[in-house]
């Protein structure tokens, strides 16, 4: 999907490739994602869409092609310097400190961006936000995985990123907890964009617009969430009989 002219992507690749040795986990992939926009990227094992979040996020530098933010160049700097530059990234198992309180952790997350009272003041925003307020004296490494989950995206949100980048982020909830993550996800559109890589389809089709489709390492088809969800090559490559 192309930016609207005159406006420029707020995200964006161009012939993105990743090799390990002789087998290409990304192939040539081009992508990219609007101001404030919702973008669910879905797909098989094995199809490259958690290569594809790796490289975003920096946890991996692509072997060839580019990545852009505000069209400054993100490729292969590294996690910690893309996420000053104003990305949250949100990774399949919680990067918390165990040993910390609930609020401690995202206190940290916060007080990176933003001094004394504003730190504690985004803190305690992001975890009403969330759903933790009651759970932030507890230590996480005594909460449940769920919990842990929503701790971790608390501290995502906490300094106010423009760009959100979540792997799935509904992997261990309960019930209520996804449904909590639901709206959040929904309120956190109006005003952040959000990269959405997630295996439960049902949470796809509650949250999606517009959906990337990955396939042996490109994009096989990208469009509106229930254009996707009836397209007959991503039933056969991805939804097979679930569909049907």
């Amino acid at each position: 999907m192309t930016a609207t002219t005159g406006n420029p992507p707020l995200l964006e690749t161009r012939g993105l490739t990743m090799r390990f040795g002789g087998v290409v986990a990304v192939d040539d992939v081009s992508f990219s994602l609007r101001e404030v926009e919702l973008r669910c990227v879905i797909g098989p094992n094995g199809a490259g869409k958690s290569t594809f979040f790796k490289c975003l996020t920096g946890q991996l530098k692509p072997s060839a092609g580019t990545i852009s933010f505000r069209g400054a160049s993100i490729a292969g700097i590294g996690s910690s310097a893309i996420a000053r530059r104003g990305v949250g990234i949100k990774t399949q198992v919680p990067n918390v400190f165990d040993g910390l309180s609930a609020r401690e952790n995202v206190w940290m997350a916060a007080v990176r961006v933003a001094p004394g009272r504003l730190a504690e003041k985004r803190t305690d925003e992001a975890m009403e936000r969330v759903g933790i307020a009651t759970i932030g004296d507890r230590t996480v490494g005594q909460l449940a995985h769920g919990q842990r989950q929503l701790v971790e995206l608390a501290m995502v949100i906490a300094p106010e990123p423009d760009l959100i980048l979540l792997d799935e982020p509904a992997a261990g909830m309960t019930d209520e907890e996804v449904d909590r993550l639901v709206g959040l996800i929904r309120e956190l559109n109006r005003s952040h964009a959000l990269v959405v890589v997630e295996h439960d389809m049902q949470f796809i089709r509650r949250i999606a617009k517009t959906v990337t489709v990955f396939h042996q390492g490109a994009v096989l088809v990208e469009g509106d969430v229930a254009d996707i969800l009836s397209n007959e090559q991503v039933r056969d490559v991805y939804l097979g009989k679930q569909a049907a």
